[in-house]
């Protein structure tokens, strides 16, 4: 079946189209005119990276579009990576996957000595452009004009799996996929966060550097100008789909997804620290972290009771896992707030619940403890296994639970959980999202080749042994609550549970249903029915169609709108679940 899910949504920006420019010729003549209205003997462009650009091909395109030019590389001032690796190893452990959220800032990597001779550097050149390129390259000089070269937290990922690019001032060749994620996570990219937050409501230019050779570049105003306009309405994110040694068919058939060597076990659509927004300016289509948003556009995304408990971060997450026609998923646990406060810096956790979208005949979830389990003998079988003495008999000491389409399983910190095959799940859940300690993962090695990380060290300290069978079935399965009712619609409560902060509301519709603003931001998809059309009550935005398990966000800023089915769901009874931070 052909599907009509929408794997590049954008946002049309208006009013800004000539403030846009696309390809190096085109940026090449927009920064030459800048430069001569300027009408100096000399011009110094800073440009500062994110880390992850591809410096030397900017500084290529730039000694091409200028005759004139000296390059000034910005992190020749930096320290040296021996000793950048000193200064964070204590953050980084030696774990594959975990370290400690970093608390760095930029200029503590840079040597002032080293600075002041780039700055002579600079003083010296007496003509031309004067380009200071680099992570850093503000802390040199402020420049007569101010680019931010900036690429999506994916795209990263990409040129890591390439062998592209490894750490960032690392005297340390890197291949484990794994690590290279970590030092990212837990130290450069909120480094590079924290400068970016310093810094892009200073620039003068907005350069996407996403796509090698086919850069797009923006003027600050239409930048915060597109932002704004994104904060105002509903909207997607641009998803993105990865494979997995437990993957199965259903993103590939339902989502009508390229086939791949693995099959996808991912899908990444509501995940704003990880995907990426799509603005389009006329012709030109800029791709930017989604996070820039989340930055820039806290109070009127997020709602301002929800930015002041969480500050610029989206709290809640949407993604798929995909075990129709798979595997299980590794056997799991997550951390305690005060597990994760203590050992990673987190200051709130990986809080969890499994909405099925969909599920074959006889599908289960893994959820709980049986009766009467005791700690030392699961946690002594989990070590032997873990060692190749036998697999783990999960079923002896694990609760399982049909699961069916709709089903909505509720996963506080602490409980043990996994789904098994046959599953398509829907995770409504905290942001936090690497912090899963697995227990055992049915004697698997990862698409690499190498034993995928088991966490048994971390994961016996923090399961709830209380959370048997009686007290998930009463707390976590299927606690679907009537709210209330009209002329055709049907709201449900369906979690979470209420030692998580996520609530999450299922409406039932063959006409249009209303919603209010209830002080954070509203995370949705629709998980019933082709087509539905989000609609403003005054006209504030334009009519906005989502398809079949498409996530969409709905800015706290938008006071009410409507969702009504549309198109080929006309006069049909459609579903979607809504997720938002409990007052």
């Amino acid at each position: 079946m052909s599907s009509r899910y929408d794997k590049e949504p954008f946002i049309a920006i208006r009013g800004w189209e000539h403030e846009a420019w696309e390809g190096y010729e085109t940026i090449k003549r927009e920064l030459d005119a800048a430069v001569k209205r300027m009408g100096k003997r000399k011009t110094v462009v800073v440009l500062e990276c994110y880390p992850g650009v591809r410096q030397e091909e900017l500084v290529a395109a730039f000694r091409q579009a200028f005759e004139s030019i000296t390059v000034v590389p910005a992190e020749d001032a930096a320290l040296h990576p021996e000793e950048v690796d000193g200064k964070v190893e204590r953050y980084l452990t030696d774990d594959r996957v975990f370290g400690y959220m970093a608390p760095f800032l930029i200029e503590e990597f840079y040597d002032s000595e080293r600075i002041d001779i780039l700055r002579g550097r600079i003083d010296a050149a007496e003509e031309g452009v004067v380009l200071v390129i680099g992570f850093g390259a503000s802390l040199i000089a402020r420049g007569d004009l101010f680019i931010y070269a900036d690429l999506a937290r994916w795209e990263i990922q990409q040129r890591f799996r390439s062998r592209e690019l490894g750490h960032w001032r690392s005297g340390r060749r890197e291949e484990d996929i794994l690590r290279l994620y970590k030092r990212g996570f837990f130290f450069e990219w909120r480094m590079a966060d924290r400068l970016k937050k310093k810094r892009l409501g200073e620039i003068d230019y907005y350069l996407d550097t996403n796509v090698k050779d086919s850069p797009k570049m923006v003027t600050r105003q239409a930048l915060f100008e597109g932002m704004a306009q994104a904060a105002r309405r509903p909207f997607r994110l641009v998803p993105y789909f990865d494979p997995g040694v437990w993957g199965g068919t259903w993103l590939e058939e339902r989502i009508d997804l390229p086939k791949r060597e693995h099959p996808y076990a991912w899908g990444f659509d509501g995940v704003p620290e990880e995907n990426s927004l799509y603005f389009q300016y006329g012709s030109v289509r800029l791709e930017l972290p989604a996070i820039n948003l989340v930055f820039f556009r806290s109070i009127e995304l997020l709602g301002e009771k929800v930015y002041a408990r969480f500050g610029a971060e989206f709290p809640i997450r949407f993604d798929f896992l995909d075990t129709i026609g798979g595997q299980n998923l590794s056997l799991q646990v997550h951390p305690t707030v005060e597990y994760i406060r203590d050992r990673f810096g987190m200051h709130y956790t990986q809080d969890e619940s499994y909405y099925i979208l969909d599920a074959v005949p006889g599908s289960q979830v893994y959820l709980g403890l049986q009766e009467n389990v005791s700690p030392e003998e699961m946690v002594a079988d989990l070590r032997k296994a873990q060692e190749g003495a036998y697999p783990f008999p999960a079923e002896k000491y694990v609760q399982k639970y049909p699961a069916a389409k709709h089903d909505h399983f509720l996963i506080p910190a602490g409980t043990i959980h996994c789904s098994a095959a046959g599953c398509m799940v829907l995770e409504i859940s905290a942001t936090p999202y690497i912090f899963t300690f697995k227990l055992w993962d049915w004697d698997r090695v990862g698409l690499d080749g190498k034993p995928r990380p088991v966490h048994l060290e971390h994961g016996e300290r923090v399961i709830r042994w209380d959370r048997t069978s009686p007290w998930i079935e009463a707390e976590c399965v299927n606690r679907i609550e009537p709210i209330g009712e009209g002329d055709g619609w049907k709201e449900e409560r369906t979690g979470l549970h209420e030692l998580q902060f996520i609530e999450t509301r299922r409406h039932w519709f063959s006409e249009p249903v209303a919603h209010e603003q209830n002080g954070s931001v509203h995370m949705l998809n629709l998980i019933e029915g082709e087509e539905a059309t989000v609609e403003s009550p005054d006209g504030s935005f334009e009519p906005f169609v989502v398809r079949y398990a498409e996530t969409f966000i709905v800015p706290a800023s938008v006071a009410s709108y409507t969702i009504r089915p549309s198109g080929p769901s006309e006069g049909k009874t459609i579903g979607t679940i809504k997720a938002y931070v409990r007052a």
